[in-house]
């Protein structure tokens, strides 16, 4: 039983010192920049309304 908490300790250990250095990162000041992601998401609705209008009006059933 006192290994398994020792464990636990350890590892809850290693991640407290980790989240530091996740916030060090983190940019200051102003909004975040989420183009990347928008064109990924217009590229995937464009996609299904393509799919959309092809099998509503050019698909031979």
């Amino acid at each position: 039983m006192n290994n398994l908490i020792s464990r636990v300790l350890i590892v809850s250990a290693v991640m407290a010192s980790n989240v530091s250095l996740a916030l060090a990162n983190e940019p200051k000041g102003g909004a975040p920049d989420y183009s990347g992601i928008s064109y990924m998401y217009y590229t995937l609705i464009a996609l299904v309304l393509g799919y959309g209008v092809y099998d509503t009006f050019f698909k031979k059933s």
